[in-house]
C-alpha cells in the first residue's frame, strides 16, 4: 500500500529478516538512484558475500550470515544461512549528529538523519561516533557519505529506492508508528507459527531512542554483526573523564616520587 509522505512525520524502515532472500535488489537500486559507483565482482574469502560492510559506496548491504550452527534455526544438518539488508539506522538520538562540529549532520522534517556533503570537513568524528559502522570517508571528495533514507525521494513524495525494489518486501517503508504495529503483527504471526526467537531489534525508546531503521531477527544481534547494546558517545564521557583523571594523578605522583628519589641521591653525592 502507498504511503502518503507528509513532513513532519517521523518516516523510516522496517526490514523483516524471515523473509530476505538475499537478492541485493535493494543494493542495486540504492546505487543506481544515487549514482554510487559499482562494486567489482568478487567474493569474501569466508562468504559468498561480494560486498563486505557499509562504506562510502554501499549505502544498503545484505549481509550474509552463512556460518550459523542449523540447530539455531529450521534447516536441517550442518551450516545455515541467514540474510539482513543493512543500513543508517537514523537514530532518533543519533551519536553523529551529536559529534559533528560543522553541522554538517542534520535531522530533517522526516526525523531521518542526512549528512550535508557541502558543509563536511572530513574530520571522521562521526564516524567513531556511530556504534554500527554505518559511515565512511568518501577518497575523492574527502567527505563522510551514509544513506540519506533518498531524502531527495521523500521530498518529492515517492519511497525511498531500496523499499521499492524489494520484491518480498523484506523492507518496509512508511511512518515509524504504521511501522511498529506492523513489525508486532509480525512478531505474534511468527511465534503463533513456531518461530518462538522472533524479536525486534530497537522499535522502541530503549536502544538510543528508537532506530528509525529497525529489524524483526531470529537470533542474537551479535550473530547479526549488531551491537546488543549501543550507546551514545556522550554516555562514555564520565567513565573516560574518570580514567583520564585516574592516570593523571598515577603520572603526577610518579613524578613526585621520582623527584624526590633524584634529590635524595643528589644530597648523597655532595655529601664529604
Amino acid at each position: 500500500m502507498a504511503t502518503t509522505i507528509k513532513p513532519g512525520e517521523a518516516y523510516g524502515f522496517f526490514t523483516d529478516t524471515s523473509i530476505c532472500i538475499g537478492c541485493k535488489a535493494c543494493e542495486v537500486a540504492c546505487k543506481e538512484w544515487n549514482q554510487l559507483e559499482g562494486n567489482e565482482p568478487k567474493f569474501l574469502a569466508d562468504s559468498y558475500d561480494n560486498t563486505g560492510q557499509l562504506d562510502d559506496q554501499n549505502w544498503r548491504h545484505v549481509k550474509f550470515i552463512d556460518d550459523v550452527p542449523a540447530q539455531t534455526v529450521d534447516a536441517g544438518d550442518g551450516k545455515a544461512w541467514l540474510m539482513m539488508s543493512d543500513v543508517c539506522k537514523h537514530c532518533v538520538r543519533a551519536g553523529c549528529l551529536e559529534v559533528c562540529p560543522t553541522g554538517a549532520i542534520i535531522r530533517t522534517e522526516f526525523d531521518t538523519v542526512v549528512i550535508q556533503s557541502d558543509v563536511c570537513n572530513g574530520c571522521r568524528d562521526c564516524i567513531g561516533a556511530c556504534p554500527f559502522g554505518v559511515i565512511d570517508i568518501n577518497p575523492v571528495s574527502h567527505t563522510a557519505q551514509k544513506c540519506t533514507l533518498c531524502y531527495d525521494r521523500l521530498q518529492g513524495g515517492m519511497e525511498p529506492a531500496c523499499s521499492k525494489a524489494c520484491p518480498t518486501k523484506s523492507i518496509q517503508f512508511g511512518t515509524i508508528r504504521e511501522l511498529r504495529e506492523r513489525a508486532q503483527t509480525r512478531v505474534e504471526q511468527l511465534h503463533r507459527t513456531g518461530e518462538k526467537r522472533a524479536y525486534l531489534y530497537g522499535a522502541d525508546e530503549k536502544m538510543l531512542g528508537g532506530l528509525n531503521s529497525f529489524y524483526l531477527l531470529v537470533d542474537k544481534p551479535e550473530v547479526y554483526r549488531l551491537p546488543p547494546d549501543p550507546k551514545m558517545p556522550s554516555r562514555n564521557l564520565i567513565p573516560a573523564s574518570m580514567w583520564a583523571v585516574l592516570g593523571a594523578i598515577v603520572v603526577g605522583l610518579a613524578g613526585i616520587f621520582n623527584f624526590r628519589n633524584r634529590g635524595a641521591k643528589e644530597d648523597r653525592e655532595q655529601r664529604p
